[in-house]
């Protein structure tokens, strides 16, 4: 399976060649067509591409910019523009290493050193490198030649057809806060330079008030260059929601925006109308979703036919009035193109031939979107959250996937001696947001959390059946307010007695299956209420991220929280939960929490601060129940750590997961080395395990699938 795929780029006249970026996976090439797919990519400092540009004049000379441009709450930031001269074979990195995203690259049709790129800057905070750059020298140098301020990020960006001096970009507001999806600022517009970037000016008549509109898509053709279109996420108010409507995420509408609406301008840009109708296709094609989406194309044959990226990719052959499918197949039913759409080449020789980029990976049609070849298996860039196993013999490892759902595969078919990425899988109850726990005495049970909060039973001898799940989550009586649980929200089960814990802002326990559901603390976040977003922006915040029982200690639980808070109790919740948070990074989520199986007063924690774009590295350890903690970064690499764990064969063992691969120690976290091996040198690994008895080192990795490493265990 294949991760969210954000660029794709072909060769103009040559069906062979293929480029594709993903969002944590890398950049791969295929040129045969698809039929074999090679990373190009695995040596670089980051896995997250944001854009790619080939120069029309010279194929083998392109651009890559890093950092994934769409704002989703586990996307990477970058490390700047690379450059190949050589199609992709050999990479030179070329500046611009703090501009945080890159969202598109435009390379002049006839001086491959003359180029454009925008930059949207970092996702959480503020800074100055953000806007429109060019350079004249292939990259070696760049200039600032379009900016607002230090949070308004530029989104997209396109050359004329005709006119190489006349460049249209778009801004955005891009930032956001831990608690709240981007909400629309005035400042988001439409600039136009006709001598190439020494001057600008706004573009907006006839569009929505900036005050309203969030991220904007651009788009030309060599048809008509005087034609452009506009893909605005509009926010205002479209009308009151009906009784009980809720939205993706099940909760309340408050209210029904316009969402995505296409403008035509036929003079170049000075002027705009509304094409696209406010009715229930484009509702359902818009949500809130445009600062996710927002990409739109055109024919380079026919100036009335565009297509649109989002939820859906649609078609429209009368310049944005009528919209039609082009992934659904009879009856409203999804086809083999994945949904969430992020990138589209079109063939400048070939209208027909046309490469598509979505959460599944690329796909490919030779007929104008009629048909598609999809790449789902070929390129091994699946973004798994986690990772778990059962107590079977051969074991089964478990895991949630972004935009995918939740799977198991048997250790046996994924496991050979020189490491695969991709092995046979059973879907199984939970979504793409899931905590898998397995029941070691009874491996058919399983529970999953879902977003938000959500918790479900499985039963794993009736996969793809409708009663392999139900819906265990606690009732609103046991809660008592407004429940709040992370995208990931944190679940586990006692070692000793096999009860359940739930995190949401506070810690929920069953041990009946979650038949009924008793609430074992208070809340344990900071519980901050200017902290707690608004509908439809909110983010859930001030909730649990860890939970874990101690395996040593019955009754002794330690959970933290995604606003640095950690606690423990020591009587299974029955009485006090102490704070133990000083020493910690203060406001900074904990990811993981690991209580030594070799001593009962030892725990490790690590800490990630991603949200604030902050890559510092936090991990620490207590020998006194929390009470004191000591840092154990030495000699570590600037990246976020999720995730921790200890050896079961060896305390001096420890094992950590960053955004630039795992790391080890064998002195208790006095010293660290990778333990990348074959894996890309910068992959995000989300999550681990030793298994306690095949030794083996199993890892999930955010881009680039599960792997194992045979005799770990213990060293």
């Amino acid at each position: 399976m294949s991760g969210r795929c954000t660029d794709v780029k072909g060769v103009p006249g040559d069906k062979n060649i293929i480029y594709a970026g993903f969002a944590s996976g890398g950049l791969w090439r295929t040129m045969d067509a698809g039929k074999s797919w090679e990373p190009l990519w695995d040596r670089q400092a980051t896995q997250s591409i944001g854009a790619i540009g080939i120069a029309p004049s010279d194929p083998k000379t392109i651009y890559v910019g890093t950092g994934e441009a769409n704002i989703f709450r586990a996307s990477l930031a970058g490390m700047g523009v690379f450059k190949s001269t050589d199609g992709g074979n050999s990479w030179r990195q070329m500046g611009l290493e703090n501009t945080g995203t890159i969202s598109r690259i435009v390379v002049h049709p006839t001086d491959p050193n003359i180029v454009y790129l925008a930059a949207g800057g970092n996702e959480w905070s503020r800074n100055e490198d953000r806007g429109v750059y060019k350079s004249t020298d292939g990259g070696l140098n760049w200039k600032k030649i379009l900016y607002l301020d230090d949070k308004t990020g530029a989104n997209d960006l396109i050359m004329d057809a005709a006119d190489p001096n006349i460049v249209y970009a778009s801004l955005w507001t891009r930032i956001r806060k831990r608690w709240s999806d981007p909400v629309p600022e005035d400042g988001d517009d439409l600039y136009k330079t006709i001598d190439g970037g020494s001057s600008w000016k706004k573009m907006n008549n006839g569009l929505p008030d900036t005050k309203i509109t969030g991220r904007i898509g651009l788009a030309n053709t060599a048809a008509n260059p005087n034609v452009l279109y506009a893909f605005v996420d509009n926010h205002g108010k479209k009308r009151e929601p009906k009784p009980g409507e809720q939205d993706s995420y099940n909760r309340p509408k408050i209210v029904v925006i316009n969402g995505a609406e296409v403008y035509k301008s036929s003079d170049k840009g000075e002027s705009w109308k509304l094409m696209s109708m406010h009715d229930d296709f484009m509702e359902f094609f818009s949500g809130t979703y445009g600062w996710v989406f927002s990409q739109i194309r055109v024919s380079p044959t026919d100036e009335n036919k565009i297509y649109l990226m989002g939820l859906d990719l649609t078609q429209s052959a009368d310049g944005g009035k009528t919209w039609k499918s082009m992934t659904k197949g009879p009856k409203g039913a999804w086809g083999h193109v994945h949904g969430d759409h992020h990138a589209l080449w079109i063939d400048p020789t070939d209208a027909n031939y046309i490469i598509n980029g979505n959460d599944g990976g690329v796909n490919v049609s030779l007929d104008g979107g009629v048909t598609w070849k999809d790449f789902y298996h070929e390129i091994p860039t699946t973004q798994f959250y986690n990772v778990t196993y059962d107590s079977r013999n051969p074991y089964y490892i478990y895991g949630s996937i972004q935009d995918e759902g939740s799977v198991r595969m048997l250790s046996t078919t994924l496991y050979n001696p020189a490491d695969r990425t991709s092995g046979t899988f059973d879907w199984i109850p939970g979504g793409e947001g899931t905590r898998i726990v397995v029941d070691p005495k009874s491996p058919n049970t399983m529970y999953a959390s879902s977003y938000y909060g959500h918790i479900m039973k499985g039963n794993l001898k009736r996969l793809g059946k409708k009663k392999d799940r139900v819906s265990i989550d606690p009732p609103a009586a046991v809660i008592g307010e407004e429940p709040r649980g992370e995208w990931l929200a944190a679940t586990s089960m006692s070692p000793h007695d096999g009860a359940l814990y739930h995190g949401l802002q506070y810690v929920l326990k069953t041990t009946d299956q979650g038949k009924t559901w008793q609430k074992i603390s208070d809340d344990l976040s900071q519980n901050d209420k200017n902290k707690i977003g608004a509908l439809p922006y909110r983010i859930n915040y001030q909730a649990i991220t860890a939970i874990t029982e101690s395996p040593l200690v019955k009754g002794l639980i330690y959970a933290g929280t995604d606003d640095g808070k950690i606690h423990f109790t020591t009587t299974e919740g029955k009485g006090k939960w102490t704070d133990i948070s000083k020493g910690i990074l203060a406001d900074a989520a904990i990811s993981s929490i690991e209580p030594s199986k070799f001593e009962a007063a030892t725990v490790y924690v690590t800490v990630s601060d991603r949200r604030e774009d902050n890559i510092t590295t936090f991990v620490y350890k207590s020998s006194d129940y929390g009470r004191n903690w000591t840092p154990l970064n030495a000699n570590l690499p600037n990246s976020s750590v999720n995730v921790i764990k200890e050896d079961p064969f060896n305390k001096e063992v420890l094992y950590i997961g960053t955004d630039m691969g795992i790391y080890i120690s064998k002195d208790g976290g006095k010293n660290w080395l990778a333990l990348n091996a074959n894996l890309p040198s910068s992959v995000s690994v989300q999550d681990l395990f030793v298994h306690p008895v095949t030794k083996q080192l199993v890892i999930a990795t955010y881009g680039r699938g599960v792997w194992i490493l045979d005799n770990v265990g213990g060293l």
